[in-house]
């Protein structure tokens, strides 16, 4: 596997563990549409979370936060459509982000952005 790949399965796994923490309750990873995927499906409190994991070694070329662009968060807009309705959900729906930069586990900042984007109706 390539090594952004690891990278990013790295990225995934920290920001579970992270929300999880933070109380959120993980309830999918890696949920698939066709090329379409959601990175993690959590519960926090009342809302049903999307939650779009970035994760770069560092931020010397581009801020992981920039790595979401409109493309992005129609393509997400898109699949968490598709999951709740395949999975019947009926609560508030919020997207977050979380960004990971780093390369190991003792040097990484991790940072959390709730109600990051509201999807535009297509």
């Amino acid at each position: 596997m390539a090594e952004h790949n690891d990278r990013g399965k790295w990225g995934e796994q920290k920001a579970a563990e992270f929300l999880e923490r933070k109380g959120f309750r993980i309830i999918s990873r890696n949920w698939r549409d066709g090329h379409r995927d959601i990175d993690i499906v959590a519960i926090d409190a009342d809302n049903l979370v999307i939650v779009e994991v970035k994760t770069r070694q560092n931020d010397k070329y581009i801020d992981p936060l920039q790595a979401v662009d409109v493309r992005k968060i129609r393509n997400l807009s898109f699949a968490a459509n598709k999951y709740v309705r395949y999975s019947r959900i009926e609560m508030p729906l919020r997207f977050d982000i979380v960004t990971i930069t780093g390369s190991s586990d003792d040097n990484c900042v991790i940072d959390h952005i709730e109600d990051a984007f509201i999807p535009s109706l297509y």
